[in-house]
This record gives structure tokens, sequence and C-alpha cells, in this order.
């Protein structure tokens, strides 16, 4: 891709963007999202669809897994683990920050989850 051929960026629609291995960057505010399909990579496209990790698109009810080592501050503290499976989350467009899912997470209860750190589980 050329550069006069690259989106401008979803967050601030400058038109700065340049290519960072498959990822699409905007050097004004630092934003990052997906060449292939523009769509960011850690929440939503545009269209109000929340994507994981990897770009699976997620849903009220799905199961995922935690894909970095999370670290949790307040209440008590602690780390959830890679690898840790969180059952029924719910999309949320409130969160703390860019925060957009709502979830029980074993051990440590009720909390909000980013989705760029998270892998949708097949059913």
């Amino acid at each position: 891709m050329s550069d006069h051929e690259l989106p401008p960026c979803p967050e601030c629609a400058e038109a700065y963007t340049y290519e960072q291995g498959p990822l699409l960057v905007c050097p004004m505010c630092g934003h990052e999202w997906n060449a292939g399909d523009g769509a960011p990579s850690d929440s939503t496209d545009g269209t109000g669809v929340i994507t994981d990790a990897v770009g699976n698109s997620l849903a009220d009810g799905d199961t995922v897994s935690i894909t970095k080592t999370v670290k949790v501050k307040g209440g008590g503290g602690g780390v959830i683990k890679v690898g840790t499976k969180v059952r029924g989350i719910r999309l949320i467009s409130d969160g703390v920050g860019d925060h957009d899912i709502d979830a029980t997470v074993p051990g440590f209860g009720r909390m909000q989850l980013k989705s760029s750190v998270v892998k949708k589980v097949a059913p």
C-alpha cells in the first residue's frame, strides 16, 4: 500500500496514517488498527462490533480466554493468568477507560476487561 491509499485514522480522522507490520498507526493520536479490515484492533469498527485480540467478533454470552497476564488493581490486587477462561461475557459501551467487557473472572469476581487481552473460545 502506498501512503495515498491508506485510510484516515478512525479515532481522530487525521490523514497521516502509516503501516507498521500488519497494523495501521496514527502518529497524531497513537491509535492502532488492523490494516486488512480498517477496524480498530481492540474495540469497535464503527458499526458497534467488538473484536478480540485476533479479530474475532465477540457477542454477549461468549466464552473467552485471557491472552496476556493481567494485573488487577484494587480489591486486593492479584494477577489473572494467561489461559484463564471467562464464561458468559457481557459487552458494554460505558466501561472505565477502554474496557468493553463486563465479566465474572474465576477467583476474582465481577470486573471489566479489555477486548484486546481476550481471545474467543470456540463453543
